[in-house]
């Protein structure tokens, strides 16, 4: 990788066309929320994406910039050989591993994030073949407007599919079924989980007016790997944002959950 870098710095220097290869982007924000009762707190963040493509290969990598310099997100590598692709995610996410409710993972089970995977565009039909670098095989393919996908080794499968306007979506982890419908009536975009959440937005006077329900969440014990999980109410959120003629955007939302506010500007570049 250093080798790939200096590299890269001497194309750089050596011609200017040589950038014509790099793309960057990136979002900065900062919020203010009054945290209803509790002490209230202004946060801030900023992201940059750099993309370099060469051929059929493409690097990303995205950053959280800060204070104190850059603190790397996430390194992905993907290239083509003829029918195959390879994707290669080169960073190991640091999780957090504390006991605060929210089902960290703990430290000595917290698993490895950087992977390879392998997938085949094979002469079956639409079907697409993986395979990642610990073995797990997955296929999936469109076949008379439904996409599915199944992991074997997981004993996954996810199905997705457009019926009469709505955006239909199932998935079965090890006997375990969840799902989500999206639609959208009179221009009102809707939403509703398994889980029973509902989520609605439309545009009210220039705005975008978005109505979450989340419902009630039952505490999860700890297990071999993970803390536990604390209980959760039910609550409602009401997000009013507005495109502003400087390029950013505007967002006050409003939770019942806590009874707080939160005003947020962010822009995208």
């Amino acid at each position: 990788m250093k080798k790939l870098i200096a590299l890269f710095a001497a194309s750089t220097m050596a011609s200017t066309a040589a950038v014509a290869g790099v793309a960057l982007s990136g979002s900065a924000s900062v919020s203010y929320d009054d945290n209803g009762s509790a002490a209230s707190a202004t946060t801030y963040d900023a992201d940059l994406t750099i993309v370099g493509t060469g051929g059929s290969s493409t690097l990303t990598a995205v950053y959280d910039l800060h204070g104190t310099g850059f603190a790397t997100e996430s390194v992905d590598l993907a290239t083509t050989i003829g029918p195959v692709t390879i994707a290669a995610d080169m960073f190991d996410v640091a999780e957090t591993n504390l006991d605060d409710g929210d089902g960290d993972y703990l430290s000595s089970e917290e698993p490895t994030d950087t992977s390879v995977t392998v997938s085949l565009d094979a002469p079956v039909g639409d079907m697409t073949i993986a395979l990642d670098d610990e073995g797990e095989v997955t296929l999936s393919g469109t076949w008379a407007g439904v996409t599915i996908t199944h992991a074997v080794d997981a004993d996954k499968t996810t199905g997705a599919v457009s019926i009469a306007g709505m955006d239909v979506s199932v998935t079965n982890d090890a006997a375990a079924t969840t799902w989500s419908v999206a639609t959208t009536v009179s221009g009102v975009d809707l939403t509703l989980d398994s889980e029973n959440d509902v989520t609605a937005a439309f545009g009210l006077a220039g705005n975008t007016l978005t109505l979450t329900h989340n419902a009630s969440r039952a505490s999860v014990s700890s297990n071999a790997t993970n803390y536990s999980t604390d209980a959760v109410v039910a609550y409602t959120t009401a997000a009013l944002s507005r495109d502003l003629t400087s390029g950013a955007t505007l967002t006050a939302t409003y939770s019942s959950k806590d009874d707080s506010l939160t005003l947020k500007a962010a822009v995208t570049f």
